[in-house]
Parts: structure tokens; C-alpha cells; sequence
């Protein structure tokens, strides 16, 4: 018996379709990483350093394996020796080196997740420690330029003569912007379930790259590919501290191979802010030099930021600066210093997210200085072609978002002279800054499947960390196969279904999206041309693989915009600042959910108000620890300090990305806010802060 495939259907894409997991989360079934029941099950506990440079000279387990229920205690001495896979970070318990404070010495395994802490209080560890480097300075004399800054990016860029474009500009800004360290906090702290089964591996991850830490253990433990899966079906929130394999899946692993059971391991908030990944401090010094008439004549970028001893990161903050405005006269510099600190890694919109601050200050520097009105002089310096490449944009419509904000916001309105609106103590200011992502696409397999009852299983392994990739991904396949979405089951998460790119970098999309795309397509044709546009009794199934079809793409200048509009005020009693409105408008391409969308906006922006008036890591230079280690000391936005955010979409449609024409959202919305809450306090109170977070420290007592 053989079933005709139903081939109309309304669209999928652009409909405002419920999360296809919802009830499972809101009801507690969804398993995460630590929640997968597997009999037997022991629990394990790291010790960390207590010196950020040093050696460990001994390690005392006879009181930890004298407390009951305690099954072992792993370090360098008799931890399982791991293949070296081109991260030293990763070769977790195979050195007495300590290279920062915070670091893994040990772990404990037990049979309870209390035996097991109690454990570890009892582990003494012997550790010789020297004098540390630990702080980011613009005059460290170790400083030095990279080849290469993250997602490979030239570390150096320069057209023209910026030092004889800034000599003929009528109206210049030089000054140095600061932004601190900040850490993920994603509501699923790190958490893996491991355990080995007839010398294979199987890992519970909170993972956004199932398919990246697969190839990692299979490394480390010289495994083939086949003997490794790794299953992260729900993860609880990522931002770029998931991305890359972290301490707790290896430790999870070489725990379970030693002790010969399934390990548990969920590191606490307070060593996540050690283990976990952060973004770095950076100092920014930027240029810019313009005509009388504000015509953009010169732009300069260097960013300092720091990495490790053990790997080198080089955040790509001057890297937004290439391309967002005109100028004839360009220089981006990156330099970097090793320092005795965990290596930094990605956090949501690495580079653009703090370069966007600098830049975006700077040109409402610049723009004030010149009395120039911020928006009218982001619009008259739009360039029609990448500045540096000389390549088209695939599509860019800065300018119609600029325009949009300015009318739905009442720019035109605005009274541009600082500190002259008053709410009885309170200044009241407005800001606007625009922001850009990358809209990248990485290749990506997925399958697809069709049975004889009019259903259809789509399988990719993307990594679905709260932004509705099941949801999506759903309505992507429906429409690519033209049938209902109630016809359509989506799988995601294991990396048993193939390669799929990380849910990083806004590309999830736009890559998976993209296999699933050519998987359905390529079904529907295999049903029509061999099966006479039915499907058989065993089913059909088709796996594609997008390489060679992202590999072939012309020339463009890919990229998402946007503009952000901000009020704020700020007491002149207390110096607090308050945000009133803040408003988004956004070319991102085609808009698959809008609901999902506006969420993804809205949650980015949060983040970047959180960053401009909050967030901030302190590192004690005298231990190397950060003293802001849990949400008590490290503060992040809660509802009291976030008002009503619009976000508005503007029809985009470029036909140079993907089949589906989308871009990336989740990381644009951050990009841009910080600068536009900054540039809001600096016309509420005349006041210019150039360092995050903007405190009392900056208004006080000058508001008065």
C-alpha cells in the first residue's frame, strides 16, 4: 500500500507558532542535562585552586576516601591520562601546573551529591604559589598584536593614512572606552550526565555544539567517532558559555571510566564564574575625524583585551568598525595580553557587543561635537559598499531602521542641548546607536523522513538553548515539504543524528535551517521521481549535507542591522539612572516566528541594558579570584530595572543568504544598546561615561 503526499498547505514560515516544547518545560518534564535517570548513578565534586600560578606539590585523599560514600578522588597522579587535541585547557588533571585561580585539582566521586561535597572539603591540596599578573593595563609591556582575532579575522586592517585624514578634519574625538569582564549566567548552570557503556561513551550535556564536543572526547579518549554520543536535548540557557566543551563534560567522563559507573557532575554558580568562560575586559581607544560639512574623514580602533597563559582568545572588538560607516581613512588594531586568568571565550555577540559601545559613543561624541543630530549623521555617512572589502552588501538597510526608530520613537522632537529636561529630581535624555551582526552560515547535515500515514520526521542536530530552534526548524521543514505543521515531528540535539553546526554566533538558523531545507526538497523529489509521488509502506528518507552549497556562494557582505532609541533618567538626588523606553527596529531578513523573534530581541537588549548599567566581573588582582562570583555580588537586570522594550521588524528580503532568506536574531539586539543607554545619560545630564557599567560613581555628585 502506498499514500499520496498532500502537497498544499498554508505557509509555515512568518506565523507566530507556539513553542513545540512548551508543555514540556512548563510542566517540568523536559530533562536537562543533570535530570536524565540512569540506574546507579554516582555524583561527582571539583577542588579547585587557590592560587592563580603555581604548582600543585601535593594532594591528601585519605580523609576525603575515609568519608562515607565517597568512591574516589581523581588528580594529576591518577586522573586518566587524555590526548592532547590542540586546546591545553582541555587536558583537564594532567599537570600539577596551576595557571589560574579557580582551576580543577580534583574530583571527588561519590554516592550522593552531599558525600560528594563533603568530600572535597576534605581533599588537602599543597599548592606553591608565585606572584600573579592578573590585570588588564593599556601600558602592560607583554601587549602584543595577534595574526588572527576570533572567527578568524584579520587582527589588523588599514586603507588610507589615518593620522593625515584626522589632520584635516574640522571636528575630531580621540578618546579610550572601558568595558569590564562579564560572565554567562544562563539558568542551567554547566551539567553533564557521562557514563560508558561497552567502551562507549555517552554524555547528557548542557551543551550548545553537541557535534563540536563529540569530536573533543572522542580525541581526548582516542575513541572513534562511533563510540561517542553526545545527547543535549533541552539546554537551559547558553549565550557563548556553552559553545565549546567545557571542564565538567570531560571531568563527567573520566570520572565514569574510573570509577566504572554513570557520573553526575553540575558545577555550582560560584564555580561556573571560574570554569565557565567570560568575556574580557577591554580598553578601546578610538579616533575619528570628520569635515565641517559631517563628512566622516578618518576612523581609528584599537582594542586591548586580555586571554590566558594556557590558550590564546583575541575578542574581535574593532572588528564592527571595518564596515558600519564611510571614511576614506581606516585603522583597526587588536592586541592582547596573556595574563595568569581562565581564558576568556565567546559571550553573546563577542567583539560587536563591546566595540558597538565604543564606536557607537564615539560617533555620538562626535556628532555633538560637530552639533550635528546623531541620527542624520549616521544616515549621511552610510557606505555603499563594504568599506574594506569592496564587496556589495547582500543587503543593508541601516538607514530604514534609523529612519523607522526616529519617527516611532518622536525624535524630531527632541531638544538636542544636554541636561535641559527636568522630571522634578529627575534629567531626563534620550540616546540612539545602531548595531550590526554578521549574518553567518556554517554547513550542516539533517535528515528527513516520510512514512505512509502522512507523517514526516525531520532529524538535525541543532542545539535548541530557550530561542525556539525546535519551533522554527518545524515550520522551515513544512513549508519546504508543503504540507501542514501538525504533519511534521522535529528531532533535535544528539549528535547520533549527524554533523550540525553550534548554536552560536546567531547562525542557527540560517545553517540548520538551511539542511533541513535541502532535506525536504530532496525528499519530495525522491517521492515523486522514484515512488510516483507516493510513499511506500517502509517509508522514504533523505540525509543532505549543505558544505559544498555554503562553500559556493558568491561574494557578499553579510550582515543583520539595526537601530536602538533609549530614554532614560537620572536622579540628580542619588545619581540612579533609570531606563524609560527603549525601542528597536531591525532588518534581520526574513522573520520566521515573529513571536520567537521579538523574544530573541527582546532578551539581547535586556542584556545590553544589563551590561551598560550592571554588569561587571571584579577580579581581585591580589588572589586573581573574582570577587563578584554569584548573582549576590554580580548583579544582572531583574524586572524593577527593565521597562516595556518595543521591537519592530522591517520587511527585508535578501536573496543571497539561504533558500529560507533569513538572518541572524539573537545577538543583534545587544549590539548598540549599551551605547545607547550611555548616549542617553550623556544628554540627560551632560555627562559622558566612557567605562561599564555606568554607576553612581560616574554621576555623583555632578548631577546636583
Amino acid at each position: 500500500m502506498t499514500t499520496a503526499v498532500r502537497r498544499t498547505a498554508p505557509p509555515a514560515i512568518g506565523v507566530a507558532s507556539p513553542r513545540v516544547e512548551a508543555w514540556d518545560k512548563v510542566t517540568g518534564r523536559a530533562p536537562y542535562a543533570i535530570d536524565h535517570p540512569v540506574p546507579g548513578a554516582a555524583y561527582a565534586w571539583v577542588v579547585q585552586s587557590t592560587v592563580a600560578r603555581g604548582v600543585v606539590t601535593g594532594v591528601d585523599t585519605s580523609r576525603a576516601l575515609a568519608e562515607d560514600g565517597v568512591l574516589a578522588v581523581l588528580w594529576h597522579g591518577n586522573a586518566p591520562r587524555l590526548e592532547p587535541v590542540g586546546d591545553p585547557e582541555l587536558l583537564l588533571l594532567q599537570s600539577p601546573r596551576i595557571s589560574f585561580r579557580g582551576q580543577v585539582v580534583a574530583v571527588v566521586v561519590a554516592t550522593s551529591p552531599e558525600a560528594a561535597r563533603a568530600g572535597a572539603d576534605l581533599v588537602r591540596v599543597s599548592e606553591g604559589g608565585t606572584i600573579a599578573d592578573t590585570v588588564l593595563r593599556i601600558d602592560h609591556p607583554a601587549l602584543y598584536q595577534p595574526v588572527e582575532v576570533n572567527a578568524g579575522y584579520p587582527a589588523r586592517s588599514a586603507i588610507g593614512d589615518v593620522d593625515a585624514g584626522l589632520a584635516a578634519s574640522a571636528v575630531r574625538v580621540d578618546a579610550t572606552y572601558r568595558t569590564p569582564a562579564e560572565h554567562h549566567c544562563a539558568m542551567e548552570p554547566h551539567a553533564t550526565t557521562a557514563f560508558w557503556e561497552r567502551g562507549c561513551l555517552v554524555v547528557f550535556d548542557a551543551t550548545q555544539a553537541s557535534t563540536s564536543v563529540h569530536d573533543v572526547l572522542a580525541g581526548l579518549f582516542e575513541l572513534p567517532p562511533s563510540a561517542v554520543r553526545v545527547v543535549n536535548e533541552h539546554v537551559g540557557g547558553g549565550f557563548g558559555g556553552k559553545a565549546a566543551t567545557a571542564a565538567n563534560t570531560i571531568l563527567a567522563a573520566m570520572a565514569a571510566r574510573f570509577v566504572g559507573r554513570p557520573v553526575k557532575l553540575s558545577l555550582t554558580r560560584q564555580q561556573v564564574f571560574a570554569l565557565g568562560g567570560y568575556r574580557t575586559p577591554t580598553i578601546q581607544r578610538i579616533r575619528l575625524g570628520a569635515s565641517a560639512q559631517g563628512e566622516l574623514l578618518a576612523i581609528g580602533h584599537d582594542a586591548v583585551s586580555q586571554t590566558s597563559q594556557l590558550a590564546e582568545f583575541v575578542e574581535q572588538s574593532a572588528v564592527l568598525s571595518r564596515h558600519m560607516y564611510a571614511a576614506p581613512n581606516r585603522l583597526t588594531t587588536h592586541r592582547v595580553v596573556a595574563l595568569d586568568v581562565p581564558t576568556p571565550g565567546w559571550m553573546r555577540a563577542p567583539g560587536e557587543c563591546p566595540g558597538s559601545f565604543a564606536l557607537e559613543s564615539a560617533i555620538d561624541e562626535l556628532a555633538f561635537a560637530g552639533n550635528w543630530d546623531p541620527v542624520r549623521f549616521r544616515i549621511d555617512n552610510e557606505p555603499p559598499e563594504h568599506p574594506e572589502e569592496r564587496i556589495p552588501f547582500s543587503s543593508r538597510h541601516l538607514v530604514e531602521c534609523l529612519e523607522a526608530g526616529a519617527e516611532q520613537f518622536g525624535w524630531a522632537a527632541r531638544d538636542p542641548r544636554p541636561a535641559v529636561r527636568r522630571d522634578g529630581e529627575w534629567l531626563i535624555g534620550t540616546g540612539v546607536a545602531a548595531s550590526t551582526y554578521p549574518a553567518i552560515t556554517w554547513p550542516s547535515t539533517a535528515l528527513a523522513r516520510a512514512t505512509a500515514d502522512h507523517r514526516f520526521d525531520v532529524e538535525v542536530n541543532a542545539a535548541d538553548i530557550g530561542t525556539g530552534a525546535r519551533t522554527v526548524l518545524r515550520q522551515i521543514a513544512a513549508d519546504a515539504l508543503a504540507v501542514p505543521l501538525e504533519h511534521v515531528a522535529i528531532t533535535v540535539g544528539d549528535s547520533a543524528i549527524g554533523p550540525a553546526t553550534v548554536a552560536g554566533g546567531s547562525m542557527g538558523t540560517a545553517s540548520w535551517g538551511w539542511a533541513v531545507t535541502k532535506a525536504c526538497r530532496l525528499l519530495r523529489e525522491r517521492i515523486d521521481r522514484d515512488h510516483g509521488g507516493t510513499v511506500p509502506d517502509g517509508g522514504v528518507a533523505v540525509r543532505a549535507d549543505t558544505t559544498l552549497d555554503v562553500r559556493d556562494r558568491p561574494d557578499f557582505a553579510r550582515d543583520a542591522y539595526g537601530a536602538q532609541f533609549c530614554q532614560v533618567r537620572v536622579s540628580t538626588v542619588t545619581g540612579e539612572v533609570r531606563v524609560d523606553r527603549l525601542l528597536g527596529v531591525f532588518a534581520a531578513g526574513r522573520i520566521v516566528n515573529p513571536t520567537t523573534a521579538r523574544s530573541q530581541l527582546i532578551g539581547g537588549m535586556t542584556m545590553g541594558l544589563s551590561g551598560a548599567l550592571l554588569e561587571r566581573s571584579v577580579v581581585d588582582p591580589r588572589t586573581g579570584d573574582f570577587v563578584t562570583g554569584d548573582l549576590a555580588a554580580y548583579h544582572v537586570a531583574v524586572n524593577a530595572d527593565v521597562p516595556r522594550i518595543e521591537v519592530v521588524f522591517l520587511d527585508e528580503e535578501d536573496p543571497h543568504l539561504n533558500p529560507m532568506g533569513v538572518k541572524g536574531i539573537g545577538e543583534l539586539g545587544i549590539v548598540g544598546t549599551a551605547a545607547a543607554v550611555a548616549n542617553a545619560v550623556h544628554h540627560a545630564t551632560g555627562i559622558r561615561v566612557r567605562d561599564l557599567p555606568i554607576g553612581l560613581e560616574h554621576l555623583v555628585p555632578r548631577t546636583h
